[in-house]
């Protein structure tokens, strides 16, 4: 049965493969995600998340395209231009493919609400309203993997899986900020691209003679604009947060973290170790192999995503958002 993919948080990964995306929909099934990740956190033995104060500003009439990467802007219109791409997507993810990733998904995970894990519930709600969106579902699941994904299904109500050792690894802000990367994914319509193309990908391997070369060419695409859209969900990230150092604490943490050791990770250390990635691969040869080593990821290298929002949170792209935000938030108040 062809795959079908979410959006997760989690570090690159390799080629298109049926490990290549954090899957969890049975041996035959598995699903492609879109990852994030945050900040600090107390050790916990227990699954327990505080209520994280909203954030000052709240962005009510912000656009997808007020935050969208350049490269995704970019790589979404070179998706858009591959002929038939949006009809044979939707005639190969079929209803019975969608069902079994919904049941499968909601039938091994807890569901938050007002009455279940109320203070990640309000963390959720809180974060869809700074983004302007409708809050998805929530659900917890029990996995050792840190991990966060989305999944939107055509006519259903999109939900978000959070695993509980990211719930571990994280500070209450970091978490937020996880969940703010992954309405990114839904306030950017990143769903139909990546499940459509990711579809198209697997099938054609399997197709004799032309069918493996037409995979090819459509898995560096997809790849590429995977790779560009995690950049648009990392500035989503930190448009809730509203501090650069949550996102690159996540960011951070995900690259080499765990609850042991987090209060001793250091963000000024890690966006030093980005600037010197930079700079050992600005020569010719430095240049040929960073683009060897990212071109099969669906994901930008961590130290990467953590140059890049760096850069934006200083940006007047940035503070224009705010600026704008804070504008409106007072006359609403008024």
């Amino acid at each position: 049965m062809a795959s079908v993919p979410l959006f997760s948080l989690c570090l690159p990964h390799g080629k298109l493969s049926p490990l290549s995306f954090s899957y969890r929909i049975s041996d035959n099934l598995r699903s492609a995600s879109a990852s994030v990740g945050f900040s600090s956190i107390k050790k916990n033995r227990g699954f327990r998340v505080s209520v994280c104060r909203a954030a000052a500003v709240v962005f009510r009439d912000l656009d997808a395209d007020d935050f969208r990467h350049p490269l995704d802007k970019q790589n979404t219109l070179l998706l858009r231009a591959i002929p038939g791409l949006n009809e044979l997507g939707k005639a190969l993810l079929g209803s019975m493919t969608e069902q079994i990733m919904l049941l499968e998904n909601i039938g091994t995970s807890v569901l938050v609400s007002k009455n279940q894990l109320t203070e990640l519930h309000q963390l959720m709600t809180e974060a869809a309203e700074i983004l302007n969106l409708e809050a998805p579902d929530l659900y917890v699941r029990q996995s050792p993997v840190p991990n966060a994904y989305t999944l939107a299904i055509s006519g259903k109500k999109p939900f978000v899986v959070v695993h509980t050792s990211l719930v571990e690894l994280l500070t209450r802000k970091e978490l937020q900020a996880v969940l703010a990367h992954e309405l990114g994914h839904l306030k950017c319509d990143h769903g139909v691209w990546l499940t459509f193309a990711n579809i198209l990908t697997l099938g054609a391997y399997t197709v004799p003679g032309l069918g493996r070369l037409i995979a090819q060419s459509l898995e560096e695409q997809l790849f590429r604009w995977l790779r560009a859209a995690e950049l648009t969900c990392d500035r989503a990230a930190l448009l809730v947060a509203q501090d650069p150092k949550v996102v690159i604490s996540v960011l951070m943490k995900l690259a080499g973290g765990s609850p042991s050791i987090a209060d001793q990770l250091n963000v000024d250390a890690f966006l030093e170790q980005a600037r010197s990635y930079d700079r050992a691969s600005s020569s010719p040869v430095g240049w040929y192999i960073r683009n060897a080593q990212t071109r099969q990821l669906s994901h930008p290298l961590p130290v990467l995503r953590a140059r890049e929002i760096d850069e934006w949170s200083r940006s007047q792209e940035y503070r224009t958002l705010l600026k704008r935000a804070i504008q409106m938030n007072a006359v609403q108040n008024v």
